[in-house]
């Protein structure tokens, strides 16, 4: 299992809000905007990202940190065998994700995703 990127995550009552501030502030591009979510990034080439958004999707309390691995199944038994306490998933989500949640031993809450493939 290969970590791709970790994000962080800010909550906000008002993403699309905050979201303008940082473009505003500090010159970030608006990547998507999924209403409750609003992915923002620096617009050079390796992008750094940051995600503002109400909740963590699906009902889900907002992680503070979302981490890309290309296995996500790898990632869960890593975790597991860590003693780490998964707390959502896993599940494929609406939006084209496959992701768990898990609990850090600090109570951190951590999301750990993978992009699903495209069918075609």
């Amino acid at each position: 299992m290969k970590v791709l990127r970790v994000v962080a995550n800010l909550l906000a009552p008002d993403p699309a809000g905050l979201a303008a501030f940082y473009r505003e502030a500090l010159g970030l591009t608006l990547r998507a905007d999924m209403g409750w979510i609003q992915f923002l990034e620096t617009g050079a080439e390796g992008a750094q990202q940051l995600q503002i958004a109400s909740g963590g999707g699906s009902g889900t309390d907002l992680p503070a940190i979302s981490v890309e691995v290309d296995d996500l199944d790898a990632a869960l038994d890593a975790v597991r065998a860590a003693g780490g306490e998964v707390v959502y998933g896993p599940v494929s989500e609406p939006w084209g994700v496959r992701r768990f949640h898990l609990r850090d031993p600090a109570g951190n809450l951590v999301n750990v995703v993978t992009h699903e493939a495209a069918d075609g």
